[in-house]
């Protein structure tokens, strides 16, 4: 058996539910895809798998990217800027799946989506070993051609859920993710902050209550005890411009080194 195969059949949601069995819950690590350059993007990628993150969430940079901070935002700008493309996501993922016994889902903005080819954009997520998608821009009621492609092809995808949306809205997310519904921290963007806001909470009660699964927050997550304090109330934990950061400051080490520290916070205290 191929490490590829070994890793759709360590799906996202069984990889979450381990992790809140054998320690406090999950946690998921983002980084961009091709920052600074794509053989290092992979090597950052697989040094958070090395040292204890449990899902890896790859970014395909993006020329507009409204969700996300300016640590998250310099980074995609420089990969484009370099030249990436977006089939080389793909051989990206695949690089990581070969190396790291994790599932990778792409992160992506839905236009690019569009762009490629919805189906086919779906068949190439396969081929890679990919486990599916987050799709920060796209609603599930606008959603119908992608709900479409993941239930032919098998692939996981997670819709987010924030302060701001409404019962109807949070129940949409609920009945139309897959893997996890992405609980937003705070109104804003993406970017580490002194304390993870407490609207978190709001928003896990909220998803609880409208029969989630599994929910997993993110946006504002930067030390091991904000780590630990999310996993008091979440199933996981989503972590990036943290990541970022160390990558644009230390290398793959430093995103090594980080990703160590940080998963210190999801051990049972």
């Amino acid at each position: 058996m191929t490490n590829t195969q070994t890793n759709a059949n360590r799906t996202v949601a069984t990889t979450i539910d381990t992790a809140n069995a054998e320690r406090a819950g999950a946690v998921i690590g983002y980084l961009p895809a091709g920052y600074p350059d794509v053989q290092t993007s992979v090597d950052a990628a697989v040094a958070l798998a090395e040292n204890g993150v449990d899902v890896i969430e790859l970014g395909l940079p993006y020329s507009d990217p409204v969700m996300d901070g300016p640590v998250i935002q310099r980074a995609a700008e420089e990969s484009l800027a370099n030249g990436f493309r977006v089939a080389q996501v793909f051989d990206a993922v695949h690089q990581i799946t070969e190396r790291a016994d994790v599932p990778v889902l792409v992160m992506t903005y839905w236009n690019p989506v569009l762009r490629y080819g919805v189906e086919r954009f779906a068949d190439d997520l396969v081929t890679a070993g990919a486990a599916g998608l987050i799709t920060p821009d796209l609603i599930p009621d606008e959603g119908a051609e992608w709900i479409r492609e993941s239930e032919r092809t098998g692939l996981d995808r997670v819709f987010l859920a924030a302060p701001s949306s409404s019962d109807a809205r949070m129940q949409q997310a609920v009945e139309s993710s897959r893997g996890f519904v992405y609980a937003v921290s705070t109104m804003g963007v993406t970017g580490a902050r002194e304390g993870v806001d407490v609207a978190a909470r709001t928003v896990v009660s909220r998803l609880r209550d409208a029969g989630v699964a599994r929910t997993c927050v993110g946006l504002g997550i930067s030390t091991a005890e904000q780590v630990g304090e999310v996993l008091e109330y979440a199933d996981g934990a989503i972590v990036g411009s943290a990541f970022v950061r160390a990558l644009a400051d230390l290398g793959v080490q430093g995103v090594a080194d980080r990703a160590a520290d940080l998963t210190t916070g999801a051990q049972r205290r």
